[in-house]
């Protein structure tokens, strides 16, 4: 009977570890911290870390190698009381191409508006529907989108039930909460680079041929390389193209810096070795869409 208990457990405890859908890491950086314990800080990367990978976030099942690398850099800038910090955050998520044994970004982004309250053991409690604290909002948030945009390569906007998700946790944050609280999550907060922002781009019906092209570059595209490079590089040049026109008609979304910050370098390397036209194609839509980075294109066309 006990042998048979043992099996079960084992077996509850592989189906658990595979159904987790993130593979998250948390460092948090004090580099101005003037009266608050550093272990505090310990404590709270544990438990972020315990908070996204300890949770199911959707219905279906990952296979280990299947899973969303996380890595979420925390800076604290203030301490704005005993207990209540001002932070930056960098998150970057990734997720498995296909036959080649390596990642490929789904984000890369900085949010600057990262205030809370905690206290060392604080608990991080979360649901769907309603708001607890910035710390599980924003958690969430960066989950779902993460996730929402892991699906979206893999089929066509695949990932739009939890882009819904984040755009939930947006509704439920109090109009009544303490300014300093409210800060990234509202249309007002620092022009068109924040949390609702992000959101809104990648619902807009205007963005959708973004987000078509999201399934090309990743699964038409990244993950068929390995059987055949100059198909896989059409259907990159494809979606670059869709991204084009969404810029056009949506300039400076949300969705498009999204993208060029997760895949401007790879997108030089994967046209370095393009054709002549597909480099001067490339080369010229990333420019326009991309200017601050124009120097780094240049790259495509040696």
């Amino acid at each position: 009977m006990r042998t048979f208990l043992l099996s079960l457990l084992c077996i509850f405890i592989t189906f658990a570890a595979e159904a987790q859908e993130l593979n998250a890491n948390v460092t948090i950086n004090t580099p101005k911290l003037q009266t608050t314990d550093p272990k505090v800080f310990k404590t709270l990367e544990v438990a972020m870390e315990e908070f996204l990978n300890g949770r199911q976030w959707t219905d279906d099942l990952f296979e280990t190698n299947e899973k969303i690398d996380m890595t979420l850099t925390i800076t604290i800038k203030e301490e704005l009381g005993s207990d209540v910090f001002k932070a930056d955050l960098y998150i970057q998520a990734t997720r498995p191409i296909f036959g080649s044994g390596q990642q490929t970004a789904l984000i890369e982004h900085a949010d600057n508006n990262f205030n809370f309250k905690y206290t060392e053991f604080d608990p991080i409690e979360f649901t769907d529907q309603t708001y607890t604290t910035n710390i599980a909002s924003l958690l969430a948030f960066y989950a779902y989108v993460s996730i929402g945009l892991d699906y979206d390569s893999y089929s066509p906007f695949g990932g739009s039930n939890y882009f819904q998700k984040a755009q939930d946790l947006i509704s439920n944050v109090p109009s009544t909460l303490n300014e300093t609280f409210q800060s990234g999550w509202r249309s007002i907060d620092r022009g068109q680079r924040n949390r609702y922002w992000i959101v809104e781009s990648i619902l807009s019906p205007r963005t959708q041929k973004m987000r078509e092209g999201m399934y090309e570059y990743h699964r038409l595209g990244l993950d068929l390389m390995h059987e055949n490079v100059d198909l896989g590089r059409e259907a990159t040049s494809s979606a670059i193209q869709k991204l084009k026109a969404v810029s056009k008609d949506y300039p400076n979304a949300m969705i498009t810096q999204l993208f060029v910050n997760a895949k401007s370098d790879e997108i030089i390397q994967i046209y370095i070795k393009g054709t002549s036209e597909e480099k001067r194609e490339v080369y010229a839509t990333m420019v326009r869409i991309d200017p601050a980075n124009a120097s780094k294109y240049r790259l495509i066309r040696r």
